[in-house]
């Protein structure tokens, strides 16, 4: 693949995700059965893609200079304009307008939900693992829109960190259902973003409460998108906006618990945990979930090289590192409906076992792992 390839062509299919703009405003205005087109499309769609195209396996030069990326990089950047126009757009039509019934505006304001999550705050993902500061910003900026804004320090220096062990709330534990999954991260997650930057603050010599607390501008970004959304549509308006919010966050959980389902680390005694390796995290080269998600999918290299851009993330195939059946959309879809995922996933989990931890064979070995119950890891 030559670096001409790298940085016009190959990018197009990345900027699929502004096919969500026409569909949310078709459905705004026609209503009916149209509101049901970004869900089906996010979900179903670009699942049918995936059987028609296949998988992606090829892998860039990881060395590629970031000036030939810049068609990769712009469609991250813009999106949050895009993403603001969008919420308080529609925001703004559903509370002068009386085109849409309740119910209909509820439907669409779930398929906003479901743009938010799957394409605004993994963009935001990709912005805030980078080191200059307007991506980071634009990164900030778009999880605020969805009053998420903690997710990027929990991301940074507990997920990263502690993935695979117990001090992790977003790895899923084996037989853990979805739904149970999603109230415990909601409860752990904000206290772990917030212990997480306090111990930083201290090894700085510094309160908590310092100004350099990110946190404080997370508050901050947040407090203001609550008031546009009253300034703009009033009580109902506030409601919309933390109802996209609730759901945008439930699709983003929805891809962490598919991510690393059961996958855990070895307890080396004393809260010592083995390094992060590729076996550590669920992948999938389907093509089109890769375009939406933007080579998420390829999760174990971002693991592995947590600022490496999407573009050029590396494919690990099925002897480095796990495989699931489907893309992470379609996984996602299953992990909704427990029984259905348990079947499907269960056996794939002993497999794994199996293959990177033959000695854990007894009841006894696997029980601490399977149920979160080993010694957490070292901070």
């Amino acid at each position: 693949m030559n670096l001409s390839e790298i940085s016009t062509r190959n990018a197009l299919p990345f900027w699929l995700s502004l096919g969500v703009v026409p569909l949310l405003w078709l459905s705004a205005f026609v209503g009916g059965w149209t509101l049901v087109l970004v869900p089906l499309c996010a979900w179903y769609l670009i699942g049918a893609l995936d059987a028609v195209l296949g998988l992606n396996t090829a892998n860039p030069d990881p060395n590629t200079a970031e000036s030939e990326l810049f068609w990769y990089r712009l469609i991250t950047m813009i999106w949050f304009p895009i993403q603001f126009a969008n919420i308080f757009g529609l925001i703004w039509f559903v509370t002068h307008t009386a085109h849409l019934s309740t119910f209909e505006t509820i439907v669409l304001f779930f398929g906003l939900g479901v743009s938010s999550g799957s394409i605004g705050i993994v963009y935001a993902h990709e912005l805030f693992h980078q080191r200059n500061t307007l991506e980071r910003w634009l990164g900030d900026l778009l999880l605020s829109s969805v009053l998420y804004s903690h997710f990027r320090t929990e991301h940074l220096l507990v997920h990263h960190k502690h993935v695979g062990t117990r001090r992790d709330a977003v790895t899923a534990l084996y037989n853990e259902g979805f739904h149970h999954y999603f109230a415990r991260v909601i409860h752990e997650c904000p206290r772990s973003a917030w212990a997480a930057e306090k111990a930083l603050l201290a090894r700085k010599g510094l309160s908590p409460w310092h100004p350099r607390n990110p946190h404080f501008r997370y508050w901050t970004l947040q407090i203001i998108m609550l008031i546009l959304a009253v300034l703009i549509g009033g009580v109902p308006g506030l409601f919309l906006f933390m109802w996209q919010a609730l759901v945008a966050i439930w699709q983003l959980e929805l891809t962490n618990y598919v991510e690393h389902y059961g996958l855990t680390r070895r307890h080396l005694g004393d809260g010592k945990y083995e390094h992060v390796m590729p076996h550590h995290s669920w992948n999938a080269a389907h093509m089109a979930t890769n375009w939406l998600l933007i080579n998420l999918q390829r999760h174990s290299d971002h693991h592995y090289k947590p600022d490496r851009r999407f573009p050029l993330l590396q494919n690990y195939d099925e002897d480095e590192a796990p495989q699931l059946p489907y893309g992470y959309t379609l996984m996602g879809v299953a992990a909704v409906i427990p029984p259905v995922w348990r079947r499907m996933m269960n056996p794939k989990v002993k497999a794994w076992r199996k293959r990177y931890y033959p000695d854990l064979t007894t009841f006894e070995d696997w029980e601490p792992y399977k149920d979160g119950t080993n010694p957490l890891p070292r901070l």
